[in-house]
């Protein structure tokens, strides 16, 4: 018969998250951080778009580039809230930059945290900590509801709590919402509450800690067309202009938007008509 003692041990065993065994980072340049079990999976090739390409985002491309490659370098620097319009570049900008910065600092590693997985990163920033790389925890398109807790979470990352957040990791997030939250939202809870003032202080407060606000706003026909221009450039696409500029204008008239996503969706639709792979 098992000892009692003995099947308690297995039951603790089988409840408790196997311990992550130490990371190879220099197996790649990019991971994903997964739970169940706790674990780093490096990704061979990230999908990304050329900084050249991006249009329309030039403040906010030069300052996060600063940021980051002060960080790299290892000095001082902020955690960023890329926020704004949809489709308009917020992660392919953080991805570009990483690419473009790691060409000249190697140790700068690019790691992406689910929204679902905020509580875990206690655990992920205990094993960052001692490691002799920098990273940036890339969390996209992050939003919190009125009953989500996951936004205590985050703050192990912008504020480090006792411990203080680890010297070589910082956190670059996008969201469509500049408080994170729905303003509806915002204005419901302080409505409706007790003390208004302090009804949604905790959660519209969170986007105040990030050192760097960076805006994306929709972009106009021109930038929208220039877009095209550059990914036919780019990538040898030869159209006449007339018709480039004509199939491109009621493409966007179809979605009822314009934006970097809307230009690339299209520009992927014309290399596929005409027999170009991309």
């Amino acid at each position: 018969m098992t000892d009692p003692l003995e099947r308690v041990a297995a039951a603790l065993e089988r409840m408790s998250p196997v311990p992550l065994a130490a990371p190879d980072f220099a197996a790649a340049s990019a991971f994903v951080w997964q739970v169940e079990p706790d674990r780093l999976v490096p990704v061979s090739q990230v999908s990304r778009v050329d900084m050249s390409l991006l249009i329309g985002v030039d403040r906010a491309r030069d300052i996060l580039l600063d940021n980051t490659q002060r960080f790299a370098a290892g000095f001082p620097s902020n955690n960023a809230l890329l926020w704004g319009a949809r489709g308009m570049g917020k992660s392919s900008l953080v991805k570009a930059i990483h690419a473009v910065v790691q060409v000249d600092f190697a140790e700068l590693k690019l790691i992406e945290l689910q929204r679902e997985d905020l509580p875990t990163v206690g655990r992920l920033l205990n094993h960052l900590r001692a490691a002799p790389y920098q990273f940036v925890l890339f969390c996209d398109d992050l939003s919190f509801s009125h009953d989500d807790e996951h936004y205590k979470s985050l703050k192990a990352v912008l504020d480090g709590g006792i411990e203080g957040r680890p010297d070589n990791v910082v956190l670059y997030a996008t969201s469509n919402r500049r408080h994170l939250m729905p303003r509806d939202m915002i204005e419901n809870e302080r409505s409706s509450a007790i003390s208004p003032s302090e009804a949604v202080e905790e959660k519209v407060s969170l986007s105040d800690r990030f050192g760097l606000w960076l805006g994306f706003h929709p972009c106009s026909q021109d930038e929208y067309l220039e877009m095209i221009d550059r990914y036919c450039d780019a990538y040898k696409v030869h159209v006449d202009a007339e018709t480039l500029r004509a199939e491109a204008i009621e493409w966007q008239a179809t979605r009822g938007s314009r934006s970097g996503r809307v230009a690339w969706q299209f520009f992927v639709d014309l290399a596929g008509r005409h027999k170009i792979k991309i």
